[in-house]
């Protein structure tokens, strides 16, 4: 099917749809406008009777570092007025909500990092392989950021409240054992294979009636789901108003100086 962007490729192979994002450095990090491409990589099934899957990886060796801190266009928009700044801030929630609303299946293939923003995408579809290598971070709280994306009732329905709170709160690091036993990942491939055990998922949804498949898993999220958007609806509201604080402006510079931050809750 081609790009979207620069950095966003879509593959068919029958009724499964391979979207690849990869910027070509060690972070593979969301920045706004990657952000967009994805939603729109999205949106691109809409329309498409014919598939039955849809994966979605990163690069070879790293999903995703997550948000971008170092994208001008995101330093830009914390500076602006605050209606703009509203908007830049559901770029992520419109990007996790429209692979959550894919009528397809969508399974996520990880190797290497799987870091905040990189998590909240891949906890938006409905399955999640992970290399055996591969590590979950979500550090946005550790940052004095909030979480936002739509991501807290996704993180909760996976692992529960408990475990949730240890991933989200305590910034606790899972590698791909762990995250299989917490419930965050559903299969553990060799390394450098997860996007061959996706496609083994993939070509397992193609294979059955498609119609029913989408009909299911709709049924089956608005069963699990749907009290969501209820409880995350102002999510970026309130990263404005982390965003507005002195602990997040620490916790942007500790990050990008590599020094622990010093927090006061101011």
């Amino acid at each position: 099917m081609g790009n979207i962007g620069r950095h966003v490729d879509i593959e068919r192979r029958g009724r499964i749809a391979i979207v690849r994002f990869d910027r070509g450095d060690n972070a593979n990090a969301l920045s706004l406008q990657l952000c967009r491409d994805l939603t729109a990589a999205a949106r691109s099934f809409e329309n498409d009777p014919e598939v039955s899957a849809v994966i979605l990886t990163g690069s070879a060796t790293r999903f995703s570092n997550g948000a971008d801190l170092k994208d001008e266009e995101l330093r830009a928009s914390r500076q602006a007025p605050l209606a703009q700044r509203r908007l830049a801030m559901q770029t992520g929630g419109r990007m996790c909500r429209a692979w959550e609303e894919i009528e397809a299946m969508t399974i996520v293939a990880v190797e290497g990092w799987c870091v905040g923003g990189g998590a909240a995408i891949a906890a938006a579809c409905d399955l999640r392989v992970a290399a055996e290598d591969a590590s979950f971070y979500v550090p946005e709280i550790e940052r004095g950021m909030n979480l936002s994306w739509g991501t807290v009732p996704r993180l909760v329905h996976l692992v529960g409240p408990a475990r949730a709170k240890r991933i989200i709160v305590l910034a606790e690091k899972l590698g791909a054992q762990r995250a299989l036993e917490w419930g965050l990942v559903d299969e553990i491939a060799p390394s450098g294979g997860a996007l061959d055990a996706a496609l083994a998922m993939a070509e397992r949804a193609a294979s059955l009636p498609p119609v029913q498949v989408r009909m299911i898993k709709q049924a089956i999220n608005a069963a699990a789901f749907a009290l969501d958007r209820a409880v995350s609806h102002a999510d970026f509201d309130q990263f404005a108003l982390a965003a507005s604080s002195g602990d997040f402006a620490e916790g942007v510079q500790a990050f990008l100086e590599r020094r622990p931050p010093r927090y006061t809750g101011a």
